[in-house]
C-alpha cells in the first residue's frame, strides 16, 4: 500500500516539475504546485491529499485584484462601471481556459478516475479552477509581484483588447442590437443546471418571441447568459 502511495507522489512531482518548468515557474515550491493541480475527484479517491479547492478561491481573489490594479492604473478616464464590465470579461471561465491552453494545464491534473474516464482533463470549468489554484499557489509562496508578473504574462493582451473594443457586456450590446430594429427584446431563462454546490455549470437560453436564439455555459447564471449572448451576435442574427 504505501509503496503504491509512494508512486502516486513520485508521479505527481514529476508532473508538477514538467509543468514548472514548461512554464518558467521554478521558483514556485513544488509540493505547493502538486496542490495546486490536485482536483478535488483524485483527494477524494486518496484518502489524506489535499485538494486544490482553498487555492482556487484564493487565486480567484488574486486574478481579481491584479486585474482591476491593472486596470485603474491605465485606464485613468475610464468611470467605475467600464473598469468594472472589462474586469469581469478578463476574469471568467472563457479567459481562463485560454490561458490553461496556453500552459497546457489539462496535461498535468492529477484526477480521479471517474473524472478522468468522464473527460473531466479537458473540461472548461476544471481548467478554469486549476489556473485560479496555481495563481493561489504562486501567491502564497512568492508573493503578489511575482503572482502579478506572470498573471499579466497572459492577460495584458485580453485586457487591452477588451478595453479598446467591447467593454460593454454582451447582453447590453445584444439588446442595443434588438431594440435598434424591433419593439421586443430578448429574454433569458436557465435551462438547466448540473454538479456539485461548489462547483455548478448553469445552461442559459436566449429567446426572441418565444424562439430559442442559441444557450450558452457558466460557472454563474449571468456568464451563462453573457455566452448566450455572445452566441446570437456571433450568429449575425440581427
Amino acid at each position: 500500500m504505501r509503496l503504491a502511495e509512494g508512486k502516486k507522489m513520485s508521479r505527481r512531482t514529476k508532473l508538477a516539475r514538467e509543468f514548472q518548468k514548461l512554464n518558467k515557474i521554478e521558483e514556485v515550491d513544488n509540493g505547493i504546485i502538486i496542490m495546486a493541480l490536485t482536483h478535488p475527484s483524485f483527494s477524494q479517491e486518496n484518502s489524506g491529499i489535499e485538494s486544490n479547492q482553498r487555492l482556487e478561491f484564493l487565486g480567484d481573489a488574486v486574478l481579481n485584484l491584479v486585474v482591476a490594479e491593472y486596470l485603474y492604473r491605465n485606464y485613468p478616464d475610464r468611470p467605475e462601471g467600464d473598469l468594472t464590465r472589462i474586469r469581469a470579461k478578463v476574469v471568467c471561465e472563457k479567459a481562463l481556459v485560454e490561458v490553461a491552453g496556453f500552459l497546457r494545464i489539462g496535461e498535468y491534473i492529477s484526477l480521479g478516475r471517474g473524472e478522468e474516464l468522464s473527460g473531466g482533463r479537458h473540461r472548461n470549468s476544471i481548467l478554469a479552477d486549476t489556473v485560479e489554484a496555481v495563481v493561489g499557489a504562486m501567491y502564497l509562496n512568492q508573493g503578489l509581484e511575482y503572482t502579478r508578473n506572470f498573471i499579466m504574462r497572459y492577460l495584458t493582451i485580453e485586457i487591452e483588447s477588451v478595453a479598446e473594443g467591447n467593454f460593454y457586456d454582451y447582453k447590453s450590446q445584444l439588446q442595443e442590437l434588438v431594440q435598434s430594429r424591433n419593439k421586443d427584446n430578448v429574454n433569458y431563462v436557465i435551462l438547466n443546471e448540473s454538479g456539485p454546490a461548489h462547483d455548478k455549470t448553469f445552461v442559459a437560453g436566449v429567446f426572441f418571441r418565444q424562439q430559442l436564439l442559441a444557450k450558452g455555459k457558466g460557472k454563474s447564471k449571468k456568464e451563462a447568459e453573457q455566452n448566450a449572448a455572445e452566441a446570437v451576435i456571433k450568429k449575425g442574427l440581427f
